[in-house]
This record gives structure tokens, sequence and C-alpha cells, in this order.
């Protein structure tokens, strides 16, 4: 049984921890609205680009000329996973469930012989991934000591991954992220990037406008598909700056609950013992004055 002096260390160390978690929950309330308005600020660019590429290459569909980036290598044997997490961690199950899709669609490809290339971007996923993934992990990129991820950051990213396309590194670039839904909603997803996932989509889906390109279709997707990659790393490195802290506020949340919880119950304990403690010596004292 622990002594008193013990339960008080204990409950101190445990309020000590409180006043931890309490201060980074409201840290991380505060970083998620200027996280939230900017990802759900590079929405509509990301889902508008993705229109006139669904436009460019529908008219583009059957052609020969058409960008490697959008017609694929015609095969796809190796396929690149970018895997991007945060930086840092106490943030609930937010990066495991990034690293976890990302573990599973290895694992499915691997089953189906196909050979598997990791590109991690933030350092708690190659965390993750390098025991038992660390022979698939072809690069690492992490963003620590920046406070702020930037569209030059996600360049930087996009130039890698379109240099090693280029150099037939692999066939199939698909790219991990979490998109932000609410403070307790973070959705994993798996997009493909390369070659480019567009959906066959009708004018009127695209607000009943037809575009007429000038130059040619194939020469504004070969500028267009190059910066699109970045911009989907962009809006990844966004969404998952929103669902890390909304994660990470969740999260010290209930380890503030928690700790609350924790102390009540060593209070009562201590109590209890210390109420057993001075009944003991009062007893003591009881019976040596009956002894006299």
């Amino acid at each position: 049984m622990a002594s008193l002096k013990d339960l008080r260390n204990r409950i101190a160390s445990v309020k000590a921890t409180r006043k931890i978690t309490k201060a980074m929950q409201m840290v991380a309330a505060a970083k998620l609205r200027r996280a939230q308005e900017a990802a759900v600020a590079a929405r509509p660019y990301s889902e508008r680009m993705a229109s006139v590429l669904a436009n460019l290459s529908g008219a583009m569909h059957g052609q020969a000329g058409a960008p490697r980036l959008l017609a694929g290598t015609g095969s796809d044997n190796v396929q690149l996973l970018i895997v991007c997490t945060a930086e840092r961690g106490l943030c609930g199950g937010f990066n495991s469930s990034i690293a976890k899709l990302a573990r599973e669609h290895a694992d499915r490809l691997a089953a189906q012989g196909k050979t598997v290339k990791i590109m991690t971007v933030g350092k708690k996923g190659n965390d993750a991934l390098k025991r038992l993934y660390g022979k698939y992990i072809v690069e690492a990129i992490d963003f620590r000591g920046q406070k702020q991820v930037t569209f030059a950051d996600a360049q930087k990213v996009a130039q890698k991954v379109l240099d090693m396309f280029a150099d037939m590194q692999f066939d199939v670039a698909t790219l991990f992220f979490a998109e932000f839904k609410s403070v307790i909603s973070q959705k994993p997803t798996a997009l493909q990037i390369i070659p480019a996932a567009v959906e066959d989509t009708k004018p009127a889906e695209l607000g009943g406008a037809v575009y007429e390109a000038e130059p040619e279709e194939s020469e504004i997707l070969a500028d267009l598909m190059p910066r699109n990659i970045a911009v989907q790393i962009f809006r990844a490195l966004l969404e998952n700056a929103a669902s890390e802290q909304g994660a990470r506020m969740s999260a010290m949340d209930n380890a503030t609950r928690n700790a609350g919880e924790m102390i009540n119950k060593l209070s009562i304990k201590y109590n209890r013992q210390r109420q057993a403690q001075i009944t003991k010596e009062l007893i003591e004292i009881i019976s040596g004055a009956e002894a006299l």
C-alpha cells in the first residue's frame, strides 16, 4: 500500500500534468481556427482545377500526345505511396490512422506482386513505417522547425515526385493524408495523383461551361498537370494541419478530464488512508491511557 507521502506526490504530479494538457488544448484550439480556415479556403481551388483537368482530358481521350502525367506509363507495376503526417505526436490517433491506411494499401499491392515505394512527408509517418516497411522507404521529408507549411514547401515535394516520375522510378503515385471533417472527425484519405484520377465530368457539372482551349489541350495539360501535383500535395498538407490540431485538441481535452478523474480518485484514497491512520493513532493513545 502506498504511503501518504507517495499519494501526495502522485496527486501533485497528476495536477502538473493536467496543467500541461490544458495548456496544450488551448494552444491547439487557437491554432485550429487558422488551420481550418486555410484548409477550407484551399478546397475550391483544388476542386475547380480537377474540374478543368476533367474537361481538358475529356477532349484528349483516345488521342495520341497526351501528357504522361495524365496517360500514365501504361503499367502499374511500381507504386509510390506519399504518406503525409504530422511532425509531432500527442494528437490521438491522427498519425496512426494515416499510417494504417498506407500499410493496408502497401500490403494489398505487395500481395498482388507490385513493387512498393514509400515517400514520407512528416516525421511521425516515417517513425510509424520505418520499423516494418523501412525497406520500402525511398525518401523521408520533414518540416521540423517550421511554424507553417507553405506552397513553396509543397512545390519542393512535388518536384521530387516529378523528378522520380521523369526518371521512370514508379508508375503510379498515391497521396495519403487526413481530410478535416470536424474537431472529432478526421478521415484518412488515399488520392491517386499520378496518373491523374480524372472522372468523366459533364458540362452541366462544370456550371454549364464548355471550354475552347487555346493553345491545344495537350500544351495546356503539359503545363497544368505538374502544377496540379503541387496543388494536391499542398491541399493535403493543409488538411493535415487542420486535422492535427483538431485531433490534438480532442486528445488533450480527454487527457485533462482523465487527469481530473484520477486526482479525485487519488484524493479519496488519500483521505481514507489518512483517516484510517488517525483512527489507529487515537486507538493506540486510548489503549495506552487505559493501561495506566
